[in-house]
């Protein structure tokens, strides 16, 4: 309905004009601002309503300005050219945008199946090369402790044992990010928001990693003003792992890693700074796209989502998150979450 309302008005305003113009221009100018209603009829809407502001402007030249007035009667069979070119330039403006429109929503479906197929090679090849590690190591062991287990020592058994358990962790993790990067891209998960401490967060998510943690040196640094966060504190303890367990992973043993927080105008900056070796510009800009990996001196394998999925997290909350150099060459990697009024206390709470 609303093409035929455009259909309408654009005849109208082509009437109102012609009407203004009777007395000093000729009736092919005036057919020419008919002509000029159903052409931007036709660039803005489908053939029906196209073919509708044709007949409304043939009717209305014909009616109002084509002797005899006031009938359909045209005495001057050159006006039905001029009926049939309105008609015709109309149908082909239609046609060609539609043609085009068409041409334009294949194009899309081809990029979005060739991007489709570029994520899914990408997957394959992460998958392939980062799984062959684990996966030759739990092969390793556990054949050496089926084959000679029982010439071994206890503390070799152990230590073969451990291997396996921590090889077989970190393949469930990394699958853990595929499937939790598949759920924030097709929409399935659904914030759980709660009014949370950042510092509680950063607590949990340092006691989960402390094993891994133990050969850096973690500095935290929280401002006491920070306020209450309206956030999904299980997404937010995610995202910031991630952002922890790739600074462990890209600075060598003894590297300061400091974690930040600090309120800036209505947002809190979240800040994970390490002081390792730093990248070029060129890798910083790609640092959040999917399946990217930074190759860098003792770096452990990962299939390079763990940042995607932070700032798939961040987007969610309607913050940024973003990577920069910091003095002495390290990186930060930062991320912002909006500041929401806090919820008054009831009256009879807060009399107490």
């Amino acid at each position: 309905m609303k093409g035929y309302a455009w259909a309408l008005a654009a005849t109208a305003a082509a009437t109102l004009a012609g009407l203004a113009m009777r007395e000093r221009f000729d009736l092919v100018n005036i057919a020419m601002v008919y002509l000029l209603a159903v052409v931007v009829v036709a660039l803005r809407e489908s053939r029906g309503p196209t073919v509708a502001a044709t007949v409304l402007s043939v009717a209305a030249f014909d009616i109002l300005f084509v002797p005899p007035l006031g009938t359909f009667t045209v005495d001057d069979a050159q006006y039905l050219l001029t009926f049939a070119i309105m008609l015709a330039v109309g149908l082909i403006i239609s046609g060609l945008k539609e043609k085009a429109r068409r041409q334009a929503k294949a194009q899309a479906e081809l990029g979005l199946a060739a991007e489709t197929e570029r994520i899914r090679s990408a997957l394959l090849a992460s998958i392939s090369h980062d799984l062959r590690t684990p996966l030759a190591v739990m092969s390793g062991a556990s054949s050496s402790l089926a084959e000679r287990g029982e010439r071994m020592s206890a503390d070799e058994r152990n230590a073969l044992a451990r291997s396996v358990f921590d090889q077989a962790r970190e393949m469930s993790a990394q699958v853990d990010k595929v499937l939790q990067m598949t759920r924030l891209e097709t929409g399935a998960i659904t914030l759980e928001r709660d009014w949370q401490s950042l510092g509680d967060i950063a607590g949990a998510v340092l006691r989960r990693l402390t094993d891994r943690v133990a050969s850096h040196r973690i500095v935290v640094d929280l401002a006491p003003d920070l306020p209450l966060l309206r956030v999904d504190a299980a997404l937010i303890d995610q995202a910031l792992s991630n952002l922890v367990e790739n600074a462990l992973r890209h600075t060598p043993p003894g590297t300061v890693v400091q974690l930040r927080g600090r309120r800036i105008g209505e947002e809190v900056v979240v800040s994970v700074e390490d002081f390792g070796p730093g990248l070029p510009d060129a890798e910083i800009e790609r640092l959040f796209e999917k399946f990217h990996h930074v190759a860098s001196e003792g770096a452990t394998a990962g299939m390079g989502l763990g940042l995607s999925i932070c700032r798939a997290i961040v987007r969610l909350h309607g913050g940024r998150v973003w990577a920069e150099r910091i003095a002495g060459g390290g990186l930060a990697f930062r991320f912002t979450l909006p500041i929401e009024p806090e919820p008054s206390l009831p009256t009879e709470l807060a009399t107490r």
